[in-house]
């Protein structure tokens, strides 16, 4: 059986009295995308944050490709090889759209980031930056300052900066959130385009966007996970539905 990438073991955070992640067990194998989804308040930023190492857990552990990261940073874990993107967009407005994903590049390099202006145009950093914006299909727009994008090419943007890093994994935390229509299914076939070329766990809200990428779904409900598999299996799950589902319908 295939190591997953990403394995979490009854991972438990609270603040006081409120369990946000109550024994959340789950794992993520090569080239799988696993959504995970709830109602709103079940938990699964909490969840994301403490993964990406925003938040540490009160206990459980964390391994990435076979490795506890527990107690790692996120810079660490990022160099390591696990990638973010936000549910809110994390671009710099005023760099271009070229030197965000250089930015990226020198980071899991760990360049000081005082030599940033310099290194931009460093052919060392700029073939692999390119070659993300390829793939998320923005390289024509490279010189284009960031905070002149639409809402939907920020998010592209977003995940050429994550595949600059190289990622064994992508943590992406509702990237739809906010896009309209278009956009939305111009990511919808972006992601699909980088399914088994990466493992990524998806964090969203789109259930219409969930069922048509996931290989795997989990759901959380008021910080645990009630149910978990294939996304057929899943959507008839009778609790699933009366817990999550059901609101969309």
């Amino acid at each position: 059986m295939t190591e997953p990438v990403l394995a979490l073991d009854s991972v438990r955070k609270s603040f006081g009295a409120l369990k946000v992640t109550d024994d959340v067990s789950l794992s993520l194998a090569p080239g799988e995308l696993h959504a995970l989804i709830g109602p709103n308040g079940a938990g699964k930023t909490t969840l994301v944050h403490q993964i990406s190492g925003m938040l540490k857990p009160d206990s459980g552990a964390i391994r990435f490709r076979g490795e506890d990261i527990t107690a790692l940073t996120p810079e660490k874990r990022a160099r390591r090889g696990l990638a973010r993107t936000f549910q809110i967009t994390s671009t710099i407005a005023s760099l271009s759209v070229l030197e965000n994903v250089a930015l990226g590049v020198q980071a899991k390099a760990a360049h000081p980031l005082s030599l940033f202006r310099n290194a931009a145009s460093d052919a060392a950093l700029n073939r692999p930056a390119l070659a993300a914006l390829e793939a998320v299909g923005l390289a024509d727009r490279a010189d284009v300052p960031a905070g002149r994008l639409s809402h939907g090419e920020k998010r592209a943007l977003e995940l050429a900066m994550a595949l600059a890093l190289e990622p064994a994994a992508i943590l992406l935390d509702e990237p739809l959130a906010g896009v309209g229509r278009e956009e939305g299914e111009r990511l919808i076939e972006l992601l699909s385009s980088l399914k088994g070329r990466y493992a990524m766990l998806l964090v969203e809200h789109d259930m219409a966007a969930v069922f048509a990428l996931a290989d795997k779904v989990s759901v959380l409900v008021y910080g645990r996970v009630i149910a978990s598999g294939d996304p057929v299996s899943v959507r008839a799950d009778a609790g699933v539905r009366e817990a999550y589902l059901g609101e969309e319908g």
